[in-house]
């Protein structure tokens, strides 16, 4: 094809060095155009036919297989098998271009097994067994082991050497190869499986306490990931410690849109009573209680009515108390909070009492994720919550301080004066 396109340029008038770079090109444009026709034919006609026959079935595994994009990678072959079945039209570049059209048929064949894996997976996992005996870690070796292979059959195609002989040799040289670069050879994998299983990722903010780290990645080397700490300081640690050792990522809070908010309040004991009228009408004009209070006052009356006894002993009879109303009244204040996310879990509730007191745990979500932003909502809730404690009759418990213990003997020395 080649020297009848130079023919028929020369024909033309055009010379023979100019001809046969017109040809080259026009030989090249034509088998871009038709590769680019078959990767079209292969998406938009072979892909959707098989997407449309995945459909109608009633099996999953097929679905899946769509899902992990085995057919999508599998598709780019049709333009690299193109190129391969025309080398034979550039003459003495054929054999070039037939090899490098191998290496992206490899390459290409190499994507889709790895796609296959991961379906492979996918489907596993929703089997029973899956729970018991787990085959990711296998998967991932056995992907180590096709990368490699296909490597090998790369680097064969492109120097017309036999694959196996290849494999052979580097088999002689692998004892020698562990002990010079066993520090590279285990960075490296560590970092594949990093990035399989996408542990960090450059911007990511990780915690490591057990290397002092608790900042935000800056670099991922092969030997080493840069982190730079909160406080401006630079902590480089070696890549397998990221596979070895245990550590927080942030990520995930991050890409879920909320930052947890989890602190308590400490309730003196002493404070807590049950309420009585003169509390309950108070506590009726708090906006956040009002409808709650009178709830539960119908619900506690009918109650006890329907379970009548002598009601001069509190004990005998339910009644609200000045804690519970106060825990309804920090669930309706964040309920109304603008910045809480009330689509993520929201739990006001009473943990065991202690020694320091009866602690009220706050466990929300909020909206804001940068930090400063984030301490400011958190602190101007609690600002609001230690303030409003006293509105229910409840007082904070904290250890006594100085001023406390001079108050405490002040009051005990003005007794003892009295008497």
């Amino acid at each position: 094809m080649m020297d009848w396109l130079q023919a028929q340029l020369q024909g033309a008038g055009i010379g023979g060095v100019y001809a046969g770079l017109v040809a080259g090109l026009v030989l090249i444009a034509g088998v871009a155009l038709v590769a680019w026709i078959a990767d079209i034919a292969a998406k938009r006609l072979l892909l959707r036919a098989v997407h449309f026959l995945v459909a109608r079935t009633r099996a999953e595994w097929d679905d899946r297989l769509m899902g992990a994009g085995v057919f999508s990678r599998a598709a780019h072959m049709a333009p690299a098998l193109v190129v391969y079945l025309s080398g034979g039209a550039f003459g003495p570049a054929q054999a070039w271009i037939e090899r490098l059209a191998l290496v992206g048929v490899i390459a290409v064949a190499l994507r889709a097994l790895d796609a296959l894996l991961d379906a492979l997976v996918d489907i596993y996992q929703t089997t029973e067994v899956s729970r018991e005996k787990p085959i990711l870690g296998y998967v991932q070796i056995a992907k180590i082991v096709l990368w490699v292979i296909g490597g090998i059959f790369i680097l064969a195609t492109l120097l017309q050497k036999d694959p196996w002989g290849l494999l052979t040799g580097l088999g002689a040289m692998s004892a020698i190869g562990l002990l010079v670069f066993r520090d590279s050879i285990l960075s490296f994998v560590a970092g594949l499986q990093i990035a399989l299983n996408k542990m960090v990722q450059s911007g990511d903010w990780i915690e490591m306490p057990s290397h002092g780290i608790d900042g935000d990645v800056v670099g991922i080397s092969l030997h080493t990931v840069k982190v730079q700490n909160f406080d401006k300081t630079i902590s480089t640690i070696p890549v397998q410690h990221l596979v070895s050792e245990s550590f927080k990522n942030w990520r995930g809070m991050e890409e879920s849109g909320g930052r947890r908010i989890k602190r308590s309040i400490l309730i003196d004991v002493d404070s807590i009573r049950f309420c009585d009228d003169e509390m309950l009408a108070r506590f009726s004009k708090i906006r956040h209680v009002a409808d709650y209070v009178e709830r539960k006052r119908s619900e506690l009356d009918e109650w006890n009515e329907s379970h009548a006894s002598d009601p001069s002993p509190r004990v005998n009879s339910r009644r609200l108390t000045n804690i519970g109303t106060f825990r309804a009244y920090v669930e309706a204040y964040l309920r109304h909070h603008p910045r809480i996310r009330q689509d993520m879990t929201f739990l006001i509730r009473q943990l065991a009492p202690t020694r320091e007191g009866l602690p009220i745990e706050i466990y929300v979500f909020s909206g804001e994720q940068d930090w400063v932003r984030y301490e400011a909502v958190q602190a101007d809730i609690f600002d609001h919550l230690l303030a409003v404690v006293r509105e229910f009759d409840l007082r904070l418990a904290q250890e006594p301080g100085a001023d406390d213990l001079i108050e405490a003997a002040r009051v005990l020395a003005g007794s003892r004066g009295a008497d």
